[in-house]
């Protein structure tokens, strides 16, 4: 299967979705490389970035679930290199 790697960008800035969306990343997990979440407490939001190896429907299936959220918005950045996984 046809993987790719990207990073996904995601600010959130209603902590009412944050319990959803973690629960989300957790149906994610097999395909997350890792994690990293930042708090920007002067600004009360936070900024979490996701490294993934996944197909690109499941990084695309990713990224709208999360951007569908209430005060989240998410962007993916990809690597140029495509791998094969048998």
């Amino acid at each position: 299967m046809e993987t790719r790697v990207a990073v996904l960008g995601i600010i959130v800035d209603n902590t009412e979705s944050v319990e959803k969306m973690n629960g989300i990343l957790h149906i994610y997990a097999p395909y997350i490389i890792g994690r990293m979440g930042i708090p920007y407490r002067e600004k009360d939001l936070s900024i979490i970035s996701i490294a993934m190896d996944a197909p690109q429907d499941t990084i695309n299936a990713l990224s709208g679930k999360i951007g569908k959220l209430t005060g989240v918005s998410v962007k993916a950045a990809y690597a140029n290199t495509r791998d094969k996984h048998e």
